[in-house]
């Protein structure tokens, strides 16, 4: 049996899988959603100390603390930069590393490097007028959300820590690769600043080709959070993974 760990994005909190831990947990799967240092319940810790570095740690205490192998780490968003490193640093207490319409890094990249100079600008100019260096979320339709759902979000979501965007990430490509690998790719809406990533995972020579090695990619024609808008087709998704 797998060790489902599953990681939100930006501006989210362990809130946001809700339903598809509960589904894993119906099922009898071992699951755990951690929350990130500054976000959901762990807001009131939201610092201009908080880092990649702080999120990357997070993940890896979690493994660590619950002595966790075969792990199915499941990352959204802007955590594909976490997992990234997990999978650089921990990768052989790793099952599979679930990409959840996420960001996936060259080594030496940011979260920023991928993103327009407009999206750059804005949100860093954001952080810099904030007293914790932060920036504000955005309005959940453009995950594709409405009615409830959207409503749900927007209560919920927090400020996301600023010194996490521009950081660094440094990995082996080669380590990562000997993952296994699926890429969920969310095409209704799809949220424009992963576009980026959904072309990379199709490219047979990106990280110089050892990316294809290993890795799937799959489509959901959901919107940016399907935890949210479709978790019985996600959690399907992480069974297959797990199996």
């Amino acid at each position: 049996m797998a060790n489902f760990v599953l990681v939100h994005g930006a501006w989210h909190g362990a809130w946001c899988w809700q339903r598809v831990l509960a589904a894993l947990h119906q099922q009898g799967q071992r699951a755990h959603a951690v929350t990130l240092t500054g976000l959901g319940e762990r807001a009131h810790l939201l610092s201009p100390d908080i880092t990649l570095e702080t999120h990357i740690e997070d993940v890896r205490r979690l493994i660590e603390a619950e002595e966790l192998d075969d792990v199915v780490l499941a990352v959204h968003s802007y955590a594909g930069m976490i997992g990234t490193a997990i999978a650089d640093r921990m990768g052989g207490r790793l099952k599979h590393l679930v990409y959840v319409d996420a960001v996936v890094p060259k080594p030496g990249e940011s979260w920023s490097s991928t993103q327009s100079r407009a999206t750059q600008e804005q949100r860093l100019s954001a952080a810099a007028a904030s007293q914790d260096f932060s920036f504000p979320p955005p309005d959940p339709s453009v995950f594709g959300l409405a009615g409830a759902d959207h409503d749900w979000v927007q209560r919920r979501q927090t400020p996301h820590p600023g010194h996490t965007y521009r950081m660094p990430l440094n990995f082996d490509m080669q380590r990562v690769a000997s993952v296994a690998r699926t890429y969920v790719n969310c095409t209704e809406p799809a949220l424009p600043t992963i576009e980026p990533s959904r072309l990379r995972v199709k490219d047979p020579g990106f990280w110089d080709g050892a990316w294809a090695r290993g890795a799937r990619v799959l489509e959901l024609p959901t919107g940016h959070d399907p935890m949210i808008s479709d978790p019985a087709a996600l959690t399907r998704i992480l069974m297959d993974c797990g199996g």
